[in-house]
């Protein structure tokens, strides 16, 4: 279903950037299998965040560059303060997919 029409500066109010996932801790607590995530964005500083990406093993996800909506208010989910959101989009199977770049990108770089 497609939401309804903004204009460009409600987009240009969300501040995506591409970080690196430097740590992958489980999530016994959260109600949907997740992780605990730290995102590391170079001179913005490493966040962590509650991720529903569980369709990765953590292997796979130490070291991946995600894009990720930086300036939510933090959010407490079972206790853990989820700074940032990582972007991604669901599969056929209903996996999440991470959104990543195709090439190296400096950390904190802004997405436009």
């Amino acid at each position: 279903m497609e939401k309804p029409p903004i204009v460009y500066d409600d987009f240009a109010r969300v501040d995506i950037r591409i970080g690196r996932i430097v740590a992958v801790r489980p999530f016994e607590r959260a109600r949907n299998p997740s992780y605990k995530v730290e995102v590391d964005f170079g001179p913005l500083g490493r966040k962590w965040s509650s991720a529903q990406i569980t369709s990765y093993s953590e292997a796979e996800l130490m070291g991946r560059q995600v894009a990720c909506v930086v300036n939510f208010p933090p959010r407490n989910i079972a206790g853990f303060q989820s700074e940032v959101l990582i972007l991604g989009a669901k599969n056929a199977r209903a996996d999440v997919i991470l959104l990543s770049p195709l090439a190296e990108i400096a950390l904190g770089e802004p997405v436009f």
